[in-house]
């Protein structure tokens, strides 16, 4: 079989696998959560933010690292090429409404990535170094009751680790550094090696400190970027809002009105960067310091908001007020010719700069959820071998040509959400009451506060 008829096969798998019922399932799960949990999201989501990033977080209770280190190696993870190369994808076959569909995905997997993040401390366990795992394969084991589906979860996290998270992460920061900086990729491979061998070695904790001084400053940049964008050209933001409305329901900007491709790819690529019901960002979550499930869940909801209400929103509302999707321009193509249409050559230099730091943090975050999920179908003794591998793979990503990668890698990561919602409707029970734990428990705080 050539490799040209495999793609195609991998292709059509993966276009099944992403298709409708997919789709419908992720959304469908967090409307029904967000209805469940009482609109949580909108609620709570002040609270969950300056909790966050207090600085007086939960340091005595049970864990490996705080809250504000659990929520940067989540972000760490889903801050990726989707923010920067998925948004584009998304504008350019779906028209400035994919945007729309992106925003509305967003808010309601907020509430699955809280459902999972509650349901992933509490079914947490510790190893006998004293280490937090925990996640969907704990949650399908030990509240569901399914061992089998908690075994098919991990076992294609491990798959998808290496491919999401790892090889087509690498590919893109070699090919941006090449055509920005002229450097080869072989060089770029060893950079990212070193590094990500360094961070590696040192487990969740060295993870943990990592993302939490590198993923700020990365977001930091490319949001200040934006907003100069958007506030040097404020009379044009109205109309850019305006279009992605009004394309969003009637499709307008995608040949013959396809209103279908407009929720599809919108939704698509919105899970896609964010991941809410992929089942990821719960591994990251579990080994917060937390005195209670849905303290950590309200902090690992905030992912959602800031990879695609905020850094999406960036990426997407630049590209409709460029107008240049209907060019024949490509993915960071299409992103870069944006922003140099607004601040000139420094445009192409931030989405650089962007791609690097982005997809260089999510081989960070994804090398332990990829290492929790080889642990729990072996055992911890097997990890560092696992370790070497991603490494070795770090390099052979930033010099290698993957189209079969990507399109394998997206199959892994969408077969991820279905044991993971499976789970997570199956113990929504679970999360209801421990919402209405969290919910009292900060009435009494607030009441304490007056009081004093």
């Amino acid at each position: 079989m050539t490799q040209e008829k495999l793609l195609e096969i991998m292709n059509t798998i993966s276009g099944y696998i992403w298709g409708p019922p997919l789709l419908i399932l992720l959304v469908g799960t967090g409307i029904y959560l967000t209805f469940r949990i009482g609109f949580l999201q909108l609620r709570l989501l002040p609270y969950s933010l300056k909790l966050a990033f207090s600085k007086s977080q939960d340091k005595d209770s049970e864990g490996d690292i705080s809250h504000f280190q659990a929520l940067m190696t989540a972000l760490a993870a889903t801050v990726g090429t989707g923010n920067i190369v998925g948004v584009a994808t998304a504008v350019l076959i779906g028209g400035p409404g994919a945007v729309f569909w992106m925003w509305i995905s967003a808010f309601f997997g907020m509430a699955t990535k809280y459902a999972e993040a509650v349901l992933a401390v509490k079914y947490r366990v510790q190893d006998p170094d004293g280490e937090m795992s925990g996640g969907p394969m704990y949650y399908l084991e030990r509240g569901l009751n399914q061992k089998w589906l908690g075994v098919l979860f991990a076992l294609f996290g491990a798959i998808a680790a290496f491919g999401i998270g790892n090889l087509v992460q690498a590919n893109s920061v070699a090919g941006v550094v090449e055509s920005t900086f002229n450097v080869p990729p072989y060089i770029t491979g060893i950079v990212l090696f070193i590094f990500t061998a360094l961070v590696l070695l040192g487990g969740i904790k060295s993870i943990g400190k990592v993302t939490a001084f590198f993923v700020p400053i990365m977001a930091a940049f490319y949001l200040i970027a934006g907003l100069i964008i958007l506030l040097t050209n404020i009379a044009d933001v109205p109309a850019a809002i305006g279009l992605i409305f009004s394309d969003a329901f009637t499709g307008d900007a995608v040949a013959g009105g396809a209103i279908g491709a407009v929720i599809r790819y919108g939704v698509a690529r919105g899970v896609f960067s964010n991941e809410a019901g992929l089942g990821s960002a719960p591994i990251a979550a579990a080994a917060a310091k937390t005195d209670m499930p849905a303290r950590q869940a309200l902090v690992s909801m905030t992912q959602v908001f800031i990879d695609t209400i905020l850094i999406c929103s960036i990426t997407g509302l630049t590209i409709v007020m460029a107008g240049q999707y209907d060019k024949g321009l490509e993915g960071s193509a299409l992103t870069t010719a944006s922003f140099e249409m607004f601040l000139g050559s420094a445009g192409s230099y931030v989405v650089a700069l962007g791609l690097l730091f982005f997809a260089s943090s999510t081989i960070i975050g994804w090398s332990y959820y990829g290492e929790k999920c080889f642990s729990y179908l072996f055992s911890k003794k097997v990890v560092k071998y696992y370790r070497m591998v991603f490494v070795a793979a770090v390099f052979i990503g930033a010099i290698a040509k993957l189209d079969l990668v990507w399109t394998f890698a997206d199959i892994m990561n969408g077969l991820m959400a279905f044991p993971n919602l499976i789970g997570i409707i199956g113990l929504s029970g679970v999360v209801i009451h421990e919402t209405k734990n969290i919910v009292k428990a900060i009435k009494e705080e607030k009441a304490k506060k007056m009081a004093a």
